[in-house]
């Protein structure tokens, strides 16, 4: 498990994104044409970096970075779902030393604003508000990164899709080998996920619901398990692969053991860790079954699915 981004941090390997800096110039070529290019890269080689930030930022005037698809032209002060603007706001950014033992000391950014809206969001005063926090030009945050005692950067939110021009940008502009962590509810669409391949060097996603009808219900989001079913395929061809799935209460039958079944029959065994720190925060108690925290006799029964499925699953 993490073997790419285990080689980087004992200096074997380059993250993607240093790999990708090659010179190259792409605004005069068509849209269309460049997805040409990048596919072609993708099949025999690392695409350009330059390549990856003019795409994403002709994506910017028609958004359709993540499987919304609203079409609208951010560079033109409007918004789509996340209500994220072309210059997006960073809500904070610091040293994190909760995440898991392999990634701290992380050097995490926490976007604002998200392209879900889950009613028991844990981060609901980050992801429900896309104009807080402040915008950070992407040379300075470079900086920072670079000059920091992180061992990684975390992007992260709200969500760090609707923000992935932003984070080409900054991108540009470092230069430590420092590896790459995505850490999203994994909501792209495809031509977002094509972005990411052979950039990020670990996903550490969040895998919520193991059916349509809970992940509408509670996060007002359509065709919710076969776009992060089909992205996590996506992000296993290219990066390593950190699960992370928080259980809700209630929600062990419909959702917590069909993702686990589901990832031991489609993935090749990545690490997921089952949370069970849940608690009912913003709209919450709005919702009779999320409106409490987990009880002693569901936490046992999350104690025995991690001994069931013991070849992948930590807490």
């Amino acid at each position: 498990m993490l073997e790419r981004y285990r080689a980087i941090l004992g200096g074997k390997k380059l993250p993607y994104y240093l790999k990708a800096k090659k010179d190259g110039q792409y605004h005069l070529t068509k849209e269309e044409e460049l997805w040409d290019m990048h596919k072609n890269f993708l099949e025999k080689d690392i695409p350009p970096l330059a390549l990856k930030t003019e795409l994403a930022h002709r994506m910017l005037e028609h958004c359709e970075l993540c499987e919304w698809r609203c079409g609208v032209d951010r560079t033109r002060d409007k918004t789509g779902k996340c209500g994220v603007s072309a210059e997006p706001n960073i809500s904070s950014m610091f040293l994190h030393f909760g995440e898991e033992q392999e990634l701290i000391p992380s050097h995490t950014v926490f976007f604002s604003g998200c392209n879900l809206e889950c009613v028991y969001c844990q981060n609901y005063d980050i992801s429900q508000q896309p104009d807080a926090g402040r915008n950070v030009r992407p040379k300075i945050l470079a900086e920072r990164l670079d000059h920091g005692a992180g061992i990684n950067v975390n992007w992260v939110g709200g969500d760090p899709t609707p923000n992935l021009p932003y984070i080409l940008d900054v991108m540009e502009y470092m230069e430590e080998p420092l590896p790459q962590v995505w850490n999203s509810n994994m909501y792209l669409s495809k031509e977002g996920m094509q972005l990411l391949a052979k950039l990020m060097d670990v996903y550490l996603t969040d895998f919520k619901y193991g059916n349509d009808e809970c992940a509408k219900r509670l996060s007002g989001v359509d065709d919710y398990t076969m776009v992060v079913k089909r992205n996590h395929i996506i992000a296993e061809r290219t990066g390593d692969l950190m699960i992370r799935h928080l259980v809700l209460p209630g929600h062990i039958e419909c959702c917590t053991k069909p993702i686990l079944e589901w990832i031991r029959e489609n993935l090749q065994l990545p690490r997921v860790n089952i949370m069970t720190q849940y608690r009912p925060v913003y709209m919450a108690n709005g919702y009779d079954d999320i409106a409490r925290y987990l009880s002693d006799r569901e936490i046992t029964e999350v104690k025995s699915l991690r001994r069931q499925f013991s070849g992948i699953t930590r807490f």
